[in-house]
């Protein structure tokens, strides 16, 4: 697979639509089935953190304060990522918060995003549950720190990323896990994923 990298925010809430901000972002790069290289930087949008989003993060508004603005954190971390493309797991949500965030500072995403949780449901489709932390279980992955912290998650979501290129290989025979296979993946129906690999 190309290099891409892994990311994760955590956030005031669910949708920067409402005025909701990111707390913290990490990414990963992963490149010969390995994390190479790491950023994770708290962020301070001026915006309180739910009390709620508090104990589910362990993230505090007094962290916040004390932490880089939130446009400084962006560019450094749209500066790690460059152009690799992007990955989250439940992409749906870190790309609204990531291509928010980048518009504040005038910036617009070029890449595209692969989901992993789209992918987990359609390659992983016995598992019991595709959160993150139920497929971290289901498939024996290393435990990175604490659930709900960006870096945590973004190099979770990277193991998951590279069993789901190993279960590829494996059940499906395919030689080459690119971008763009896993990105026509998860936008095929299970029903009609062998369609995928001819």
């Amino acid at each position: 697979m190309e290099i891409v990298a892994v990311i994760d925010f955590e956030t005031t809430g669910l949708s920067p639509a409402q005025g909701d901000r990111a707390t913290e972002v990490a990414a990963v790069i992963v490149q010969g089935g390995r994390i190479v290289d790491r950023y994770q930087s708290l962020m301070n949008a001026g915006v309180p953190i739910p009390p709620f989003i508090e104990s589910l993060t362990g993230i505090s508004n007094a962290m916040v304060r004390a932490a880089p603005p939130a446009g400084e954190v962006m560019q450094a971390v749209a500066d790690f990522v460059g152009h690799y493309p992007l990955v989250a797991h439940n992409a749906a949500f870190d790309s609204k918060f990531w291509d928010a965030e980048l518009a504040r500072i005038g910036q617009r995403r070029q890449q595209a995003f692969v989901c992993s949780l789209l992918l987990s449901r359609r390659l992983l489709p016995q598992a019991p549950s595709h959160k993150l932390g139920a497929l971290v279980e289901y498939a024996q992955l290393p435990v990175a720190g604490r659930y709900h912290r960006a870096l945590a998650d973004a190099e979770m979501a990277a193991s998951l990323l590279l069993r789901l290129s190993d279960e590829l290989r494996a059940r499906h025979r395919v030689a080459e896990v690119s971008v763009d296979l896993l990105q026509r993946i998860q936008r095929t129906p299970k029903a009609q994923l062998a369609r995928c690999f001819v």
